[in-house]
């Protein structure tokens, strides 16, 4: 998206801060100088500590590109140097240096007519989100399937909003596995993903799906290995680990 030469950085200025789940808040980012993103991309955040030092990680873009606001999602890990200060001290007004939009290979464009199949683990649903948020915003709705996989159903990243975008009826289904715990009256799956699992949720490989998979990094290749098993073609399966939404 970006074609203005080198990324620099700019200003983004917190306008609202939505909590996802205990550890994972959505920032909403005003940034008067973005050249806009294709869902799917991510960004650099940078923060400089008063002495001078300065800590910079990756970000995925949560938002659509029809957005005007800059969304993104962040997992607060305990012993990180970044998201502790995103999630937890960061407030409504203050502003954090940012560089992007960065990445063109795990882009999802409204307009491909293939059907859309998203596997997703943990925090690595928020790229996803953005193409589902993307397909939502469009007047043509390409089917889509998302394969989720949370720890427990208090960390599902989304729940309210992927229902929403569920009861619309569009040709959207979402699937959810739960590794850890499941609540009473729980009826998606109980457990990691397996062979079975993708079967059931995958489109059919003559259907020549578009795929994207994003989470930890054996996650990712366990779902990539499973698809590939059951005669996708490598090349559909477009993956991005650990690092794009949470790497401290």
């Amino acid at each position: 998206m970006n074609s203005r030469g080198p990324l620099l950085w700019q200003l983004g200025e917190l306008a609202e801060i939505v909590q996802e789940t205990p550890r994972v808040a959505s920032l909403y980012l005003d940034v008067p100088d973005w050249p806009g993103h294709l869902a799917g991309q991510h960004l650099d955040v940078r923060l400089t500590a008063e002495d001078g030092y300065q800590a910079e990680r990756s970000y995925s873009i949560a938002s659509p590109p029809e957005d005007s606001r800059l969304a993104l999602t962040v997992e607060r890990l305990d012993d990180g140097e970044v998201s502790p200060y995103l999630v937890g001290e960061l407030k409504v007004g203050d502003k954090v240096e940012l560089r992007g939009p960065i990445g063109g290979y795990f882009v999802w464009r409204w307009g491909d007519d293939r059907p859309l199949l998203l596997v997703a683990g943990g925090s690595g649903v928020v790229p996803l989100m953005a193409m589902l948020r993307h397909r939502s915003a469009g007047s043509h709705k390409t089917p889509a399937r998302l394969l989720y996989s949370s720890r427990t159903f208090a960390d599902i990243i989304y729940r309210e909003e992927l229902d929403r975008l569920i009861s619309a009826k569009d040709g959207l289904t979402v699937h959810h596995t739960l590794t850890r715990d499941k609540p009473a009256g729980w009826t998606g799956f109980t457990r990691r993903i397996d062979a079975e699992m993708v079967k059931e949720v995958a489109w059919p490989s003559a259907q020549q799906p578009a795929v994207y998979v994003c989470g930890p990094t054996p996650f990712v290749e366990a779902a990539a290995t499973l698809l590939v098993g059951m005669g996708y073609e490598p090349g559909w399966v477009k993956t991005e680990r650990f690092g794009a939404t949470g790497g401290g």
